[in-house]
């Protein structure tokens, strides 16, 4: 059971050479005075900004995410905009081979599922 992922929280990709901010668009409820994740919230640069450099290729070039997939697992017992609830355990895939997780959630309080 992870805690409910909200604007403002802090990813990491294995392959980035910088931490990132997720970005949730408040057309998503709002938890609190924050907009709530949800496993769709993975759209590059518009939810997912980029880890700085890109490490999966030599040289290293500058990152642009290529998240295809929505983030796994998610929480189905809690919906967020009609979506599974994005919570602190989960993770996104990276076309380019990298891994994204979440440091921290943006919030303290609220455990999802």
């Amino acid at each position: 059971m992870g805690k409910q992922v909200v604007m403002g929280a802090s990813l990491k990709c294995s392959f980035g050479t910088a931490t990132s901010t997720l970005v949730v668009l408040p057309d998503n409820k709002v938890l609190a005075t924050m907009p709530a994740a949800n496993i769709m919230d993975h759209v590059p640069m518009k939810n997912i900004p980029s880890f700085g450099m890109c490490q999966s290729v030599k040289p290293p070039v500058p990152c642009t995410p290529a998240t295809g997939t929505p983030w796994l697992p998610g929480c189905p017992k809690v919906l967020i905009g009609n979506k599974p609830a994005l919570e602190s355990n989960s993770k996104c895939n990276c076309m380019l081979g990298g891994v994204i997780e979440v440091v921290a959630p943006g919030q303290k309080t609220v455990q999802v599922g």
